[in-house]
């Protein structure tokens, strides 16, 4: 399969690492002219995390990227660049092609899934997918195996990436719900926020309610939506807490613990953007979102965040399950 994937930072590196090492895939990997990533694959190959097998194709043109005969278009980058991306991308053959989403996050300003993002500047001959699930490049590089999801409206499309996708450290599933597959893995990345909010208290023992209630929260939220509320169970939500609530390579963790100390944090955290998402969503459709809600408000209203930890964990003293 002839593949471009459109962003160099660790985890476009690393698609780019599997599917042209462990999958023989005929790659392009392409960055912006100004990237830093970009500028050091293009003089030594590698990062610091990984090196590019010599097939891997470098390129700072998308005209030379996205070319008739490229089948397969994966996107990693930050999600509330993905439509600034997609004006671009428009300008280009697109028809056939199928896109592959690969960030978990919601549209800030609008709420909206990727996807329905994406699909705005599509033509109909197009198809587009998502790839979530859990895993840290760290780790896929060591060869430790996890299991992740591709999801798509369109069922051959979701077949056709699965078999050529699945490899010795990744097994792929079939998702079975697009909206609960995109709500549940930009939402997991809120909660990652919230654990580490709850290390830098040093209140790490509460992870446990964290998880259990975190996870009610978004299936709720993902029910309201349309979706089915067993997906905030699966490998897009709960599945992907090890790797986000406790692993240290976790951004969103790192970036909350740090918030609470009052440290800096320089790295990419996508559920910074996505709360605001997400409590435009609990608004929009009625659903209580109280753990998104006193993430929100610590970060962005000035919230003092033992006041919000306490109130939140509070709540435990009415009934654990509700609907």
């Amino acid at each position: 399969m002839k593949i471009t994937v459109i962003g160099c930072g660790r985890w476009g590196s690393l698609i780019t690492w599997y599917l042209a090492s462990r999958k023989g895939h005929d790659l392009t990997l392409y960055g912006r002219p100004s990237s830093v990533h970009m500028k050091r694959f293009l003089a030594e190959g590698r990062n610091d995390l990984l090196t590019l097998p010599g097939t891997v194709r470098l390129s700072t043109s998308l005209a030379d990227c996205v070319t008739p005969d490229c089948e397969t278009v994966i996107i990693s980058v930050g999600a509330q660049g993905l439509r600034a991306l997609m004006t671009e991308l428009s300008a280009y053959p697109l028809e056939g092609k199928t896109l592959v989403l690969c960030m978990k996050g919601i549209e800030a300003t609008t709420g909206k899934r990727l996807t329905q993002v994406a699909e705005e500047y599509l033509p109909d001959s197009a198809k587009v997918a998502v790839w979530v699930g859990p895993g840290h490049v760290q780790e896929f590089y060591a060869g430790i195996p996890n299991c992740m999801v591709i999801d798509s409206e369109d069922e051959e499309v979701k077949h056709r990436l699965v078999e050529a996708f699945s490899g010795d450290i990744i097994r792929f599933y079939y998702g079975t719900d697009l909206i609960g597959s995109e709500i549940g893995a930009a939402a997991k990345n809120v909660i990652g926020i919230a654990a580490g909010m709850l290390d830098g208290a040093g209140l790490t023992t509460l992870k446990g309610a964290l998880m259990s209630r975190g996870t009610r929260e978004i299936a709720r939220l993902i029910s309201a939506m349309g979706g089915s509320e067993l997906s905030a169970y699966g490998l897009c939500h709960l599945g992907d807490y090890e790797a986000t609530v406790f692993s240290r390579f976790s951004h969103n963790r790192a970036f909350g613990e740090a918030f609470i100390k009052g440290e800096s944090f320089t790295e990419l955290a996508e559920g910074y953007a996505t709360v605001q998402a997400l409590v435009l969503l609990g608004r929009t459709h009625g659903v209580d979102l109280p753990i998104c809600g006193a993430v929100y408000r610590i970060l962005y209203e000035g919230g003092d965040p033992k006041e919000e930890l306490d109130s939140l964990f509070g709540r435990t003293l009415k009934t654990e399950f509700y609907l």
